[in-house]
């Protein structure tokens, strides 16, 4: 039995480069003919988009902005010209955020995680994501269905009744969150019943500590991370090399630096851009706000695409200073006005009652009158007075953090 889904996740990087990019301008033609997409995108030969660096020069589309831009124009925002009833079913998420869903198997391309997680043909699956409105259920339960698996809709809560069919039906793999996954097993455990037929997971939708994964293997259960969103489905998922989340095969993703859409060098932290390849509802550079960092080399599992450090935390690190917020893009705005500057932080803290503003810069070289220039910039993009810090190369952490709100809690 392979130990891949398809072909395309073994094949060369320069060859799944190629292929995206040539499927590339299609894609962003069909984006053009919607209004929302013409607004944001400005006008461009779509065919001088064939490499990473020409996509870079797009625009970001912020997932946070979809709510407000959503309400403007319901219920897509104009990013999309297909018509409602062309989609497969229709959903909201918190926000509010409406996302439609394709048609077909598998549309949200999320198989190939659980393939990787070893879910096969004719195991039976407790799927305990929801099914009410957000698309969580229907991602994981089409998903499983693509591979013939059979799946129990049980969605969220329920314990009791979610032993009984526990019981009744020994389905071999759990779809869900991985403390929902915990509170079933004590739960089991309290009540006598054997759930021991259970022998992998694929958890998302909330953090999986060490600690946690630890409980759950010495349970006998082989559990696998897998990170998706309501908007673009399958982002990155787990194999059995451990070593770290392989990215969908659909998808062209990028890390750039919060508040900016400038991509990052393979390593450094930063946010999770995403384009992908679907001209009926095309997400063109979606900043889906999450941080992380892309990792050296292939995987040990014989999958050529690049590889994701998992979630890293969030990206929008706006804090509120003095009644004034402070945003990264204002951060960004600063270092791209003085050229000796290599990365910043802004850390925000508290002497006495009064809120300060540190700007910590890593340096190229520092010319005379430097941190007086970059403060008086501070100032003029923040409206707010800080103190500029001058640190050597590599003096900051790589944790994707911009602003650095070190004021103490209540």
């Amino acid at each position: 039995m392979s130990e891949h889904y398809d072909d395309l996740e073994t094949r060369s990087p320069p060859a799944r480069e190629a292929a995206l990019f040539s499927r590339l301008p299609a894609v962003l033609a069909a984006a053009l003919a919607t209004p929302g997409y013409r607004a944001h995108l400005g006008e461009f030969d779509p065919a001088s988009i064939g490499d990473r660096a020409a996509l870079a020069r797009l625009p970001v589309l912020r997932k946070a902005d979809l709510p407000e831009l959503q309400r403007a124009a319901p219920p897509f925002g104009g990013f999309t010209s297909a018509p409602l009833g062309s989609f497969g079913r229709l959903f909201t998420s918190p926000g509010p955020i409406f996302e439609p869903e394709g048609t077909g198997i598998d549309p949200w391309g999320t198989a190939r995680g659980l393939f990787a997680a070893g879910f096969r043909k004719d195991d039976i699956v407790l799927n305990t994501f929801g099914y009410h409105l957000t698309p969580g259920g229907f991602i994981m339960d089409s998903a499983a269905r693509a591979i013939g698996c059979a799946v129990i809709p049980a969605g969220p809560g329920n314990t009791e009744q979610q032993l009984e069919v526990i019981s009744a039906y020994r389905p071999s793999a759990y779809l869900g969150t991985p403390d929902f996954l915990k509170i079933l097993i004590e739960a089991a455990d309290a009540r006598g019943t054997d759930i021991s037929c259970i022998r992998r997971a694929v958890v998302s939708g909330a953090a999986f500590p060490p600690t946690l994964q630890d409980w759950v293997r010495a349970r006998g259960i082989d559990a696998y991370q897998l990170y998706a969103t309501a908007d673009l489905g399958l982002i990155a998922y787990e194999t059995a090399a451990r070593d770290g989340m392989v990215l969908n095969e659909n998808l062209i993703v990028e890390i750039v630096r919060p508040g900016t859409g400038d991509p990052v060098a393979e390593g450094e932290v930063g946010e999770i851009v995403v384009t992908n390849l679907d001209p009926h509802h095309p997400q063109i550079r979606l900043a889906v706000g999450d941080l992380t960092a892309i990792l050296p080399g292939a995987s040990a599992s014989g999958r050529s695409n690049a590889r994701i450090k998992g979630w890293m935390g969030r990206a929008d690190q706006t804090a509120k200073v003095k009644g004034m917020f402070v945003r990264p893009e204002q951060v960004a705005e600063i270092a791209r006005r003085h050229a000796e500057i290599a990365k910043l932080r802004l850390v925000v803290g508290r002497a006495g009652e009064v809120d300060t503003m540190t700007l910590k810069a890593e340096i190229y070289a520092e010319p005379k009158g430097f941190i007086d220039a970059v403060s008086s910039t501070l100032q003029q993009v923040t409206k707010l007075k800080g103190t500029v810090e001058v640190l050597p190369l590599g003096a900051l952490p790589n944790d994707g953090k911009v602003i650095a709100d070190e004021r103490p809690v209540g």
